[in-house]
């Protein structure tokens, strides 16, 4: 399977509690698009953690906008908003940014313009890619092989009348 350079989605929205779940269930159909299931569960986990600290912490019908980018070998997900305080990892209390640290290999922050951007990236490189076995076929569907290769016995050469051998 040869993956398409940089994978691109964006959305742009109202932040609401209603809008966490539903950019959860977006999310989760483009990783599985993508054949990244392995990773629905921790990226979406990460992504609601990120729009709960929006919605908390900036309010609602707030602008916001979600991206995922997927290399073939990385996966960054950044949530933007027009929040003016830049978000804190606090060593007690495991709140939100403790939570995407645990299920992110990198992440961070950054001031823009119109507010900020956290973002965090994991390691998803394709499945063909790293060694996962291939399927089972489907049951009911015959698989299609290749017939064994025959190892034949090694042929004699001819003998003719001419050989002076025989002769």
């Amino acid at each position: 399977m040869t993956v398409p350079l940089d994978r691109h989605y964006l959305v742009e929205f109202k932040v609401s509690a209603e809008r966490v779940s539903q950019l959860r269930r977006i999310i989760a159909a483009h990783l599985r698009h993508w054949s990244l299931e392995l990773h629905i569960r921790p990226v979406c986990r990460g992504v609601e953690e990120l729009l709960t600290n929006v919605h908390r912490h900036v309010g609602d019908d707030n602008n916001c906008v979600v991206e995922l980018r997927w290399s073939g070998r990385h996966l960054t997900v950044s949530v933007a908003d027009n929040g003016s305080e830049m978000p804190r990892l606090l060593s007690a209390g495991g709140g939100g940014l403790s939570r995407v640290m645990a299920l992110s290999d990198s992440w961070g922050t950054c001031r823009t313009p119109e507010g900020k951007v956290v973002w965090f990236t994991r390691y998803a490189e394709e499945p063909d890619s790293v060694g996962l076995a291939p399927l089972p076929p489907l049951p009911g569907v015959r698989e299609f092989r290749s017939p064994p290769a025959v190892v034949a016995a090694p042929v004699a050469e001819p003998v003719t009348a001419s050989d002076p051998a025989l002769v």
